[in-house]
């Protein structure tokens, strides 16, 4: 497994293969089995995968959120060589923005609702840092998770609409035996907050209103920040311990 650091060194190694060789998982790192499951799907459709580690900050409304983030870069390269993982990338900060946040990527509808409208600019982050990356990486399939729906569905049609030539794949959230949505924010709940934060995926799955879902969460002593349903699903976004999770389901 090759690990490049930079986007120079990266981009020597890129420029000798095709794209259509090539697919890609980009992550934040603290990587769980809803990580795991885009890798090994990469590895099965593609010759080759790539995965990036970069902790980005612009997505990042809340400073607390970005320090607090549970990442360890030993960790996840060991557990990327074990998957037999072919690159990883890990660019620095100072690589993917040489001229800080100057110019970002910014999407004036699908972005305005739910975490959009909860977290004003964290999809401009997001939407910024992948397009660099896509650029960067110039993958034939990208793959990412149905847990962030909605920014899945942002970046497929940013893709669609700058004409990239890239399919951008969407699999389903993989979750704990509970119910609950995988992500790297777990590590962070204490046994009891877990047992509690499996009420949310229940909750949105069988309540026959976004108010009763609501009103259910609450009465067990949750802070619902939002329950909304979009685009036929019911989307959550609910604080346990300081820690802020989201999930959906299709209703």
């Amino acid at each position: 497994m090759k690990v490049l650091k930079s986007i120079k060194e990266f981009k020597s190694w890129r420029d000798q293969r095709s794209s259509l060789d090539i697919g890609f998982v980009p992550t934040l790192g603290g990587l769980h089995d809803g990580h795991l499951s885009l890798i090994k799907e990469s590895i099965n459709e593609n010759k080759i995968t790539v995965v990036s580690i970069f902790l980005n900050p612009t997505q990042f409304n809340n400073e607390s959120d970005l320090e607090t983030y549970p990442s360890s870069l030993p960790e996840d390269l060991s557990t990327l060589e074990s998957l037999d993982v072919d690159l990883v990338f890990t660019p620095s900060r100072e690589d993917i923005y040489p001229n800080g946040y100057n110019y970002k990527v910014l999407e004036l509808k699908n972005s305005l609702v739910l975490e959009g409208k909860f977290r004003p600019g964290h999809f401009d982050g997001v939407l910024t840092v992948v397009m660099k990356l896509l650029n960067i990486v110039r993958p034939g399939n990208a793959y990412f998770g149905k847990k962030d729906y909605q920014q899945y569905i942002l970046i497929k049609e940013m893709v669609k609409d700058f004409f990239m030539d890239m399919n951008i794949i969407a699999l389903e959230t993989i979750r704990e035996t509970s119910g609950l949505a995988m992500s790297s924010r777990n590590k962070r709940l204490s046994k009891q907050g877990k047992e509690r934060a499996s009420y949310i995926y229940k909750t949105l799955s069988q309540a026959s209103s976004d108010e009763e879902a609501r009103n259910q969460l609450e009465s067990l002593g949750l802070n619902v920040e939002y329950i909304t349903s979009w685009m036929g699903r019911r989307f959550g976004a609910v604080e346990i311990e300081e820690v802020r999770l989201i999930d959906n389901v299709e209703i």
